[in-house]
């Protein structure tokens, strides 16, 4: 077991490919791409205790969990008019301008970068940026890695929805370079949640703002939603995914 908190625990499943963590949470817990959700308490455990996760089925001490039924952390948004997501843009930099949640590196320099390079559709100042983001910034998901995530998810969705092949692209690129590395870069538990965001997968108040973005429903009471979550991770995110919208539509 690699930590634990009263919502929920992450365990360490050791593996030669890629990092991987698996959250094992509460119902009422946020819903990170990697999560397991259970039906009832968060089991007892201390750190370090050895657990075994496969074929559906997680045991903990004496105790094992089965899964009843899966969950999609991908869901596609299907079509996106590309004059949808343009009048959008403008909604989502006044939303989080006015938002009193602060992304982590508000201001900074790579971020600024990232989301010049991701604009011009430029793979050389997008991949220099993102290596100065990975792991940067304290916790258990640094805001660089949040910021990252966010874009990630905006690109592949957006791009995809909106016909936007360059975007997608883009996505493809900046996951190879971000993933490549990342379980020496940042933390297991971050570095799951990289490798998770290059697939496209994110927590439902992500992709709630992603629907949002693409008329499916109001934007701004989902990105209300989606601001409070963790320290700054919440702000981080929706950094990312602001800088996602903005180059799709740069790009379109």
């Amino acid at each position: 077991m690699l930590a634990a908190f009263p919502a929920g625990i992450y365990l360490e499943v050791r593996t030669e490919n890629e990092p991987q963590v698996v959250a094992v949470i509460r119902g009422d817990a946020v819903r990170l791409p990697n999560s397991i959700v259970l039906s009832g308490a968060v089991p007892e455990a201390a750190m370090g205790d050895d657990a075994a996760v496969g074929d559906g089925t997680i045991r903990l001490g004496g105790l094992s969990l089965s899964a009843g039924r899966w969950w999609n952390p991908a869901p596609p948004l299907g079509p996106a008019e590309p004059g949808l997501l343009a009048l959008a843009a403008p909604a989502m930099a006044a939303a989080l301008d006015r938002a009193a949640r602060r992304p982590g590196l508000d201001g900074n320099g790579a971020v600024a970068l990232l989301a010049d390079g991701c604009a011009r559709g430029s793979l050389l100042d997008t991949i220099s940026a993102a290596y100065r983001l990975i792991g940067l910034g304290p916790g258990l998901t640094p805001s660089g890695d949040d910021v990252l995530a966010g874009l990630l998810v905006a690109l592949r969705h957006l791009g995809t929805a909106a016909g936007v092949p360059r975007a997608v692209h883009l996505a493809d690129w900046l996951a190879a370079a971000v993933t490549f590395d990342a379980r020496t870069r940042t933390t297991p538990i971050s570095a799951t949640l990289l490798h998770c965001a290059a697939r496209g997968e994110a927590s439902p108040e992500v992709m709630s703002v992603l629907r949002g973005m693409a008329g499916r429903h109001p934007l701004e009471p989902a990105v209300q939603r989606l601001l409070p979550l963790g320290h700054t991770s919440g702000a981080d995110l929706a950094c990312g995914l602001r800088i996602g919208l903005d180059t799709v539509v740069s790009l379109a």
